[in-house]
Protein backbone atom coordinates (compact mmCIF):
# COMPACT_ATOMS: atom_id res chain seq x y z
CA UNK A 1 0.00 0.00 0.00
CA UNK A 2 1.28 3.51 -0.77
CA UNK A 3 2.18 6.20 1.74
CA UNK A 4 0.87 9.76 1.76
CA UNK A 5 2.14 12.88 3.50
CA UNK A 6 0.08 14.97 5.92
CA UNK A 7 0.06 17.83 3.41
CA UNK A 8 -1.73 15.60 0.90
CA UNK A 9 -4.67 15.28 3.31
CA UNK A 10 -4.84 18.97 4.24
CA UNK A 11 -8.29 20.56 4.09
CA UNK A 12 -9.11 24.22 4.68
CA UNK A 13 -12.76 25.10 5.16
CA UNK A 14 -14.19 28.59 5.70
CA UNK A 15 -17.67 29.45 6.96
CA UNK A 16 -19.35 32.76 7.74
CA UNK A 17 -20.79 32.95 11.28
CA UNK A 18 -24.43 33.97 10.87
CA UNK A 19 -26.98 34.91 13.58
CA UNK A 20 -28.54 31.42 13.54
CA UNK A 21 -25.10 29.96 14.44
CA UNK A 22 -24.66 32.03 17.60
CA UNK A 23 -25.65 32.10 21.24
CA UNK A 24 -27.19 35.07 23.09
CA UNK A 25 -23.76 36.74 23.33
CA UNK A 26 -23.30 36.66 19.55
CA UNK A 27 -20.63 33.92 19.74
CA UNK A 28 -20.52 30.81 17.56
CA UNK A 29 -22.26 27.95 19.37
CA UNK A 30 -19.88 25.26 20.62
CA UNK A 31 -22.04 22.51 19.12
CA UNK A 32 -22.04 24.22 15.72
CA UNK A 33 -18.25 24.52 15.87
CA UNK A 34 -17.97 20.84 16.79
CA UNK A 35 -20.09 19.99 13.75
CA UNK A 36 -17.77 22.00 11.50
CA UNK A 37 -14.70 20.37 13.09
CA UNK A 38 -16.18 16.92 12.43
CA UNK A 39 -16.89 17.78 8.78
CA UNK A 40 -13.41 19.23 8.15
CA UNK A 41 -11.76 16.29 9.92
CA UNK A 42 -13.78 13.75 7.93
CA UNK A 43 -12.82 15.42 4.64
CA UNK A 44 -9.11 15.21 5.55
CA UNK A 45 -9.45 11.53 6.51
CA UNK A 46 -11.37 10.79 3.31
CA UNK A 47 -8.78 12.62 1.24
CA UNK A 48 -6.03 10.53 2.86
CA UNK A 49 -7.79 7.17 2.56
CA UNK A 50 -9.90 7.66 -0.57
CA UNK A 51 -12.65 5.96 1.43
CA UNK A 52 -15.82 6.83 3.28
CA UNK A 53 -14.98 7.41 6.95
CA UNK A 54 -16.89 7.39 10.21
CA UNK A 55 -16.05 9.30 13.36
CA UNK A 56 -14.72 6.93 16.03
CA UNK A 57 -13.76 9.46 18.71
CA UNK A 58 -13.13 13.06 19.54
CA UNK A 59 -10.21 13.25 21.96
CA UNK A 60 -10.48 16.86 22.93
CA UNK A 61 -11.84 20.19 21.85
CA UNK A 62 -10.32 23.24 23.49
CA UNK A 63 -12.24 26.50 23.10
CA UNK A 64 -9.71 29.33 23.58
CA UNK A 65 -11.40 32.36 22.02
CA UNK A 66 -14.96 32.96 20.83
CA UNK A 67 -15.85 33.46 17.18
CA UNK A 68 -18.16 36.44 16.84
CA UNK A 69 -21.13 36.75 14.52
CA UNK A 70 -20.13 38.24 11.17
CA UNK A 71 -16.64 36.78 11.25
CA UNK A 72 -15.27 33.88 9.29
CA UNK A 73 -14.40 30.64 11.00
CA UNK A 74 -11.47 28.92 9.28
CA UNK A 75 -10.79 25.23 9.92
CA UNK A 76 -7.51 23.58 8.91
CA UNK A 77 -7.48 19.80 9.14
CA UNK A 78 -4.81 17.23 8.37
CA UNK A 79 -4.04 13.63 9.17
CA UNK A 80 -1.47 13.28 11.97
CA UNK A 81 -1.31 9.49 12.44
CA UNK A 82 -2.52 6.35 10.64
CA UNK A 83 -3.10 2.83 11.89
CA UNK A 84 -4.43 -0.14 9.95
CA UNK A 85 -7.98 1.22 9.44
CA UNK A 86 -8.03 4.36 11.59
CA UNK A 87 -6.62 7.84 11.21
CA UNK A 88 -6.13 10.66 13.70
CA UNK A 89 -6.86 14.13 12.36
CA UNK A 90 -5.94 17.45 13.99
CA UNK A 91 -8.26 20.37 13.29
CA UNK A 92 -7.14 23.90 14.10
CA UNK A 93 -9.72 26.66 14.12
CA UNK A 94 -9.21 30.38 13.56
CA UNK A 95 -11.53 33.35 13.37
CA UNK A 96 -11.05 36.16 10.87
CA UNK A 97 -12.30 39.70 11.12
CA UNK A 98 -13.12 40.73 7.55
CA UNK A 99 -12.75 44.44 8.33
CA UNK A 100 -9.21 44.22 9.72
CA UNK A 101 -7.97 40.93 8.26
CA UNK A 102 -6.91 39.85 11.75
CA UNK A 103 -6.92 36.10 12.33
CA UNK A 104 -7.09 34.67 15.84
CA UNK A 105 -6.55 31.09 17.00
CA UNK A 106 -9.74 29.84 18.61
CA UNK A 107 -9.62 26.07 19.08
CA UNK A 108 -7.93 22.78 18.33
CA UNK A 109 -9.37 19.28 18.28
CA UNK A 110 -8.15 15.74 17.68
CA UNK A 111 -10.52 13.24 16.09
CA UNK A 112 -10.20 9.61 15.05
CA UNK A 113 -11.87 8.31 11.91
CA UNK A 114 -12.19 4.77 10.60
CA UNK A 115 -12.29 4.01 6.88
CA UNK A 116 -15.19 1.74 5.91
CA UNK A 117 -16.45 -0.12 2.85
CA UNK A 118 -19.96 0.08 1.38
CA UNK A 119 -21.25 -2.23 4.13
CA UNK A 120 -19.73 -0.17 6.93
CA UNK A 121 -16.91 -2.65 7.63
CA UNK A 122 -13.45 -1.22 8.46
CA UNK A 123 -10.92 -1.35 5.62
CA UNK A 124 -7.17 -0.81 5.49
CA UNK A 125 -5.81 2.59 4.59
CA UNK A 126 -2.49 3.74 3.20
CA UNK A 127 0.26 4.76 5.61
CA UNK A 128 1.39 8.23 6.62
CA UNK A 129 4.84 9.64 5.90
CA UNK A 130 5.48 12.74 8.04
CA UNK A 131 7.94 15.07 6.34
CA UNK A 132 8.56 18.11 8.53
CA UNK A 133 9.88 18.10 12.07
CA UNK A 134 6.50 19.39 13.28
CA UNK A 135 4.69 16.55 11.48
CA UNK A 136 7.07 14.00 13.02
CA UNK A 137 6.45 15.42 16.51
CA UNK A 138 2.69 15.40 15.92
CA UNK A 139 2.92 11.76 14.77
CA UNK A 140 4.76 10.76 17.97
CA UNK A 141 2.29 12.66 20.14
CA UNK A 142 -0.57 10.94 18.30
CA UNK A 143 0.80 7.55 19.31
CA UNK A 144 0.54 8.63 22.96
CA UNK A 145 -3.00 9.98 22.45
CA UNK A 146 -3.98 6.66 20.84
CA UNK A 147 -2.64 4.76 23.83
CA UNK A 148 -4.74 6.94 26.17
CA UNK A 149 -7.82 6.43 23.97
CA UNK A 150 -7.38 2.67 24.11
CA UNK A 151 -6.98 2.78 27.92
CA UNK A 152 -10.21 4.80 28.28
CA UNK A 153 -12.02 2.45 25.91
CA UNK A 154 -10.96 -0.68 27.77
CA UNK A 155 -12.01 0.91 31.08
CA UNK A 156 -15.56 1.26 29.74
Amino acid sequence: MTMKTPSESMVEMTELVLPNDTNLLGNLLGGRLMHLIDVAGAMAAQRHSNRVVVTASIDSVDFRNPVKQGRAVILRAKVTWVGRTSMEVAVEVFSEDFLTGEQKFTSKAYLTFVAVDSEGKPVEVCGLRPETEEEKQEFEAAIKRRSERLKRRSAL
